[in-house]
């Protein structure tokens, strides 16, 4: 199990974000230790500007996170990144039409 820390305040969408993708793109579970950075001004001082922030057990921290090339370059290194997770989010889409598809005056049916 993979436990990181997250430096987070109440209503940050981007920490959401990133909270979704680490658990999608990671290779194991994921276990997050949420630090409230509200309740103390030496950690707002710190990182009210930089949240979310995610560190790992050795203390190494990820600010923009939710950059999903960063925040996967991040997993590799530690050798938690799921490449075939990564892939889905990157590959680009399906453009193959259905089959039995056919279009007619312009506008396609499917058949």
């Amino acid at each position: 199990m993979i436990q990181l820390s997250l430096y987070t305040t109440m209503g940050c969408h981007l920490c959401s974000q990133l909270e979704a993708l680490v658990a999608a793109l990671a290779n194991q579970k994921v276990w997050l230790h949420h630090i409230e950075i509200s309740d103390d001004d030496a950690l707002v001082e710190s990182y009210g500007v930089r949240i979310p922030v995610l560190v790992d057990g050795d203390g190494n921290e990820l600010d923009r996170g939710f950059e999903l090339e960063r925040l996967s370059a991040w997993l590799r290194e530690r050798g938690w990144l799921d490449e075939d997770a990564l892939a889905g989010f990157t590959a680009p889409p399906d453009t193959t039409p259905p089959k039995g598809a056919h279009k007619r005056h312009g506008r396609r049916f499917l058949g």
